[in-house]
């Protein structure tokens, strides 16, 4: 989202003057509380990366970093609820059809439709890239450990799977909401196949026929997740397709029906852990995607139409909208830079302040005090970063063929898949520069107005959905 709330005024004066642009420059038929559902499933995100990571000394003094939820008997169970990634995109596609259906009454191309997400997306992740090659060519001229950079890295990339599998599905919107017109059932019921037999031929051919297992850690070998890949389009895009429904209304028309479709989803989910070959724990099913996460998709697409009113009511608010805009306003930043952020505090940490057990009563005090501080780190680089959250329009693309945009899609998305496949080091690092780079330059064009107040994603003014 574009910010629309500007978070640091002045004096007294400029603070009640800000409030109340924010409430004169909504739409009166925006809906709010899809801006609160993005922010929320960030900060899930933030937080469950958190719990993740535990750092401690041993007796000798020596540090340690260890997982210290992930064996627990009740952290599978709970990720049914933490893995939030299936809403972030319902409320994607969403937001796609109602940009879609704008950008149609504008006389807008697919093309420049495509563009305008693309650079949404690749915009910010390019400082990021900038820094990534910059901190590893370091380590590598430093001869630091590699086992130690590797610790780093890779987990700083594990979370740019989304940058390739949003970019995917924003892109291909145009002719999925086409496909959706004609025939919505037959599209979910093909992508809802479609991941199902990826799966199947993962776990058939990949698995049990040639016996792979995962890609190991070094080299650019082969694994079984590379059998999975196909998913980021099939799971995602069906999770796109369920906010097209949304968009429309299906989940609304029979308010008791969400919560038959909550049961039959979560009992779903069990029949697929119990009968099939998939994790109990959504996270690891994240990875490549698969098809629990599909139906993660209804579900929670269910319990937000379920739990419109209230959080409407709360969105009603004014310090709930501030909030809610300020983060969303960097809501890239903070997803993007979260990880760096708790690769420093953790560095912090280790050097200068006392380190509770983790696990213990004061490690699980000390995660929310963790959490403020991650998004204050964050803050703190979005205050570099946020020029390039906020792309203007794009009035005259540079190179307005089709292929072009298509090479732009195609080359951000590679990169993101392989970092995502075989892990954060130097040479994926500079893959990521060049390709973001290109995406960029391939994607814009000139600009010579403001972008509007009102942030283009979720907050395009948008007709009421039937309540």
């Amino acid at each position: 989202m574009q910010p629309i709330w500007n978070p640091i005024p002045q004096n007294s004066a400029n603070t009640a003057h800000t409030l109340i642009h924010v409430t004169t420059s909504i739409p009166r038929h925006r809906d709010l509380t899809l801006d609160l559902a993005r922010v929320v499933c960030v900060l899930v995100v933030v937080f469950v990366h958190l719990l993740l990571v535990g750092v401690g000394r041993n007796p000798d003094g020596s540090p340690f970093i260890v997982n210290p939820v992930s064996g627990e008997r009740w952290f599978a169970p709970a990720t049914w609820i933490a893995e939030i990634m299936p809403m972030f995109f319902v409320v994607g596609g969403f937001a796609a059809k109602v940009g879609w259906e704008s950008a149609q009454r504008r006389g807008e191309s697919a093309s420049t439709f495509v563009r305008t997400r693309l650079r949404r997306l690749a915009l910010p992740a390019l400082p990021l890239f900038i820094v990534l090659t910059a901190a590893l060519t370091t380590v590598r001229l430093l001869g630091i450990d590699p086992d130690l950079a590797d610790a780093i890295a890779v987990p700083v990339g594990s979370v740019l799977w989304f940058l390739a599998a949003y970019a995917l599905a924003q892109a291909l919107a145009p002719w999925m909401i086409r496909w959706h017109e004609r025939n919505p059932w037959l599209a979910l019921v093909v992508l809802f196949a479609g991941a199902f037999f990826v799966d199947v031929v993962r776990l058939v051919v990949g698995i049990q026929g040639l016996g792979l297992g995962r890609i190991p850690a070094d080299g650019y070998g082969i694994g079984d997740e590379l059998f999975g890949l196909p998913n980021v389009a099939f799971v995602w895009l069906f999770a796109q397709q369920i906010g097209f429904c949304l968009r429309d209304g299906w989940f609304s028309r029979v308010r008791w029906w969400n919560l038959v479709m909550i049961v039959a989803g979560f009992a779903c989910l069990g029949l697929l852990v119990i009968l099939g070959e998939y994790s109990a724990s959504m996270l690891t099913n994240q990875w490549p995607p698969t098809l629990p996460l599909a139906v993660l998709a209804v579900i929670q697409a269910a319990l937000l139409t379920l739990l419109h009113r209230p959080l409407t009511a709360i969105m009603e608010t004014r310090p709930a909208q501030a909030n809610v805009f300020f983060l969303g306003s960097r809501l890239m930043s903070v997803y993007l830079w979260h990880v760096p952020a708790i690769v420093l505090l953790t560095g912090v940490q280790l050097l200068w302040l006392p380190m509770p057990d983790p696990g213990t009563g004061a490690w699980w005090l000390s995660r929310p005090i963790f959490v403020v501080a991650v998004l204050l780190v964050v803050w703190a680089i979005s205050t570099v970063t946020k020029r390039w959250e906020s792309p203007q329009p794009i009035l005259s693309p540079r190179w307005p063929s089709d292929a072009v945009t298509v090479i732009a899609v195609a080359l951000f998305v590679f990169q993101s898949l392989a970092i995502s496949s075989y892990g954060l080091d130097l040479p994926l690092a500079v893959l990521g520069l060049v390709c973001t780079a290109i995406a960029v330059v391939f994607a814009g064009g000139s600009s010579n107005v403001r972008a509007p107040d009102v942030p283009s994603s979720t907050a395009e003014a948008m007709p009421p959905s039937p309540r």
